[in-house]
């Protein structure tokens, strides 16, 4: 089933009432998610769909990665490309990339970036936003990055 295109993304579970180890490995050796022998609760087979279901919308939806006009940014793997050739960018400088192309055209403020990138413990100073989106922009060599002065930034779509 799962070689089928259409069927791919297809939950299997067995329910049986054979609980030989040989069959539940040949269970999963076919392909399956879970291997449930009777007899079983009526419950305990609810909540064992649900942790499937659950951990299989996690897999999911865990951190697509973000596509605008010129720029991919792959959260996953920590990876800039910028029209398809990869950019190297420190992990604070990534990160505040990732924000700021998380939400196109909002403007977040410094505040919200600090506690982001930074976090509530980390004392920086008042510079430091600026001069990593200062290091950003050459490295990208975009001006989609936009200042609102007195607020904080934005990136452009």
């Amino acid at each position: 089933m799962k070689k089928i295109p259409k069927l791919d993304n297809t939950l299997i579970v067995f329910l049986t009432a054979r609980g030989e180890d040989y069959s539940q490995l040949a269970g999963f050796e076919a392909g399956a998610d879970d291997y449930i022998t009777k007899p079983i609760k009526p419950k305990i087979i609810i909540s064992r769909i649900k942790a499937l279901l659950r951990r299989y919308k996690d897999e999911e939806v865990k951190n697509p990665p973000i596509e605008l006009i010129d720029i991919t940014i792959d959260k996953e793997r920590y990876l800039v490309l910028k029209d398809g050739m990869e950019i190297s960018l420190p992990k604070k400088e990534f990160e505040l990339l990732s924000i700021l192309a998380s939400k196109p055209n909002k403007v977040f403020t410094r505040t919200e970036i600090f506690e982001e990138v930074w976090g509530n413990d980390v004392i920086v100073g008042d510079r430091t936003i600026d001069v990593h989106i200062r290091k950003i922009r050459e490295k990208l060599g975009v001006d989609n990055i936009k200042t609102i002065k007195g607020v904080g930034y934005k990136y452009e779509q």
